[in-house]
């Protein structure tokens, strides 16, 4: 496993095909993705779902660059595949999406917006802190031990580097795309 910069990344993909996986949630491809990757959410990725996008892309050989929003879920990926694949150099693309588009990448947008899983999380557990906080001052007390259960969770995701808030807000339908022939393994030109 190695790592590449946004910009050498993007100069290398200009002299040749790269096979690069973006591992963020259908939607957020959907909104916004870089051209000529395979879609594969990392909620969804295991070894046989990875060897199978990249059959169906063609892969034969070389590295599979990893894309996400900021480089996380690619870390993650790695994770999940073991730290290596058969018959691939995995590398992740520094600072994911946000740094491709600040070294100058050309995204293609159906216009559709969608908010990060990042930032979906952070949202959620706010209101979920603001609401123990709430209820339990003015119904009960017994009502903070949902901001103290937030609070453990954010503690566990920052210790494991694994959210159960994110899987799930992943499965949620806004976090699905909008496209019916979008399931699985795709293209990412929207």
């Amino acid at each position: 496993m190695s790592s590449i910069s946004a910009a050498d990344f993007l100069s290398a993909q200009q002299q040749q095909t790269l096979t690069v996986i973006d591992l963020r949630t259908p939607a957020e491809v959907e909104s916004e993705a870089l051209g000529g990757c395979i879609a594969l959410p990392v909620q969804k990725l295991n070894k046989q779902s990875f060897d199978k996008a990249l059959e169906q892309a063609g892969h034969k050989q070389g590295p599979v660059y990893l894309l996400c929003q900021s480089g996380r879920r690619a870390q993650m990926a790695i994770d999940k595949l073991g730290g290596s694949a058969d018959n691939c150099e995995l590398v992740i693309i520094d600072g994911g999406l946000a740094a491709c588009k600040s070294a100058g990448a050309t995204l293609q947008s159906s216009g559709r917006k969608s908010i990060s899983l990042e930032r979906q999380v952070r949202i959620a557990a706010g209101f979920l802190v603001v609401l123990g906080v709430v209820l339990g001052a003015t119904l009960s007390p017994a009502f903070f031990a949902l901001s103290a259960f937030v609070g453990a969770g954010l503690m566990f995701a920052g210790i494991t580097d694994t959210c159960g808030m994110a899987m799930l807000l992943a499965a949620m339908p806004w976090n699905r795309s909008q496209n019916p022939a979008s399931k699985g393994a795709k293209n990412c030109s929207v």
